[in-house]
């Protein structure tokens, strides 16, 4: 039987080929970033609001694009990331840019082994928990990576959007967490040609299961919203019907394709 951490070395080995592609892409358009462009979308920056002068742990930064904004707005930024070619992309993108954000290449499991500091905020968003078997697990990390009073943040796909094949034809996945998905990838989001190809290994999470898990941690849920389109194209068969928002083609309005949540560590008495 395959283990946890075979799975997480194949999905690592893919980041790091989706890193070469994704830093030279449109999507991602670097240059602009580069250039003053805000990367952040209108959810987080609504929802998490003024972060001048506060620490924020980033898990799952791929190469630090967001993490630099948050950076640029004033925060104290770590970012955290499995993919070591996205890390060493992210630290050369914060000198480039002048910034003094400090990232870590480590699974976000093993957080609190490689950080040992408390943060404000600990943000993580779009594409992030569906590479983590067990959120109890990830729940309790963020617990301990909170100052008390803390915030916890993540803007992130719906698991909706996760039940259906990748042309969103119908029904492939459960929607709870029954089983590790195996797929063998071809291109990447950015680009479906690319040449990239491997196992990847994904898991399901249901919304009850990310509020239990954090529950169960000791946060308190603040705010849970859910967001009737994706602010990225980076599923197929989408169509953009307003600047920056995108819906599935012939599901327009009708699914939930992101959701977002604020939870809060209790300050100590």
């Amino acid at each position: 039987m395959i283990k946890n951490e075979e799975y997480f070395q194949a999905n690592k080995e893919l980041w790091n080929q989706r890193t070469i592609v994704h830093k030279d892409s449109d999507f991602y358009n670097l240059a602009g970033f580069k250039a003053g462009e805000s990367v952040l979308t209108s959810i987080e920056l609504a929802e998490l609001g003024d972060v001048k002068s506060k620490s924020l742990l980033h898990l799952q930064c791929h190469f630090g694009m967001d993490s630099l904004d948050w950076a640029r707005r004033g925060a104290i930024v770590t970012g955290i990331d499995l993919s070591d070619t996205a890390i060493d992309e992210a630290k050369k993108l914060n000198d480039e840019l002048g910034l003094n954000a400090k990232f870590v290449c480590c699974n976000v499991y093993d957080t609190s082994l490689h950080v040992k500091d408390q943060f404000d905020i600990v943000f993580t968003s779009y594409g992030t928990i569906g590479w983590l078997p067990d959120l109890v697990s990830w729940a309790k990390m963020i617990a301990g990576k909170l100052k008390p009073g803390g915030i916890f943040y993540i803007a992130e796909f719906h698991p909706v959007v996760w039940m259906f094949d990748d042309d969103f034809t119908h029904i492939k996945y459960s929607y709870e967490n029954k089983e590790v998905i195996m797929t063998e990838n071809e291109g990447t989001y950015t680009d479906r040609n690319a040449d990239i190809k491997g196992k990847e290994y994904s898991w399901n999470h249901s919304i009850s299961e990310v509020l239990n898990a954090l529950i169960k941690a000791g946060l308190k849920i603040e705010l849970f919203n859910e967001h009737m389109y994706s602010p990225y194209p980076c599923f197929r068969n989408t169509v953009e019907f307003e600047k920056g928002k995108w819906h599935i083609k012939g599901m327009e309005g009708k699914i939930p394709m992101v959701y977002s949540l604020k939870a809060t560590k209790a300050i100590s008495s």
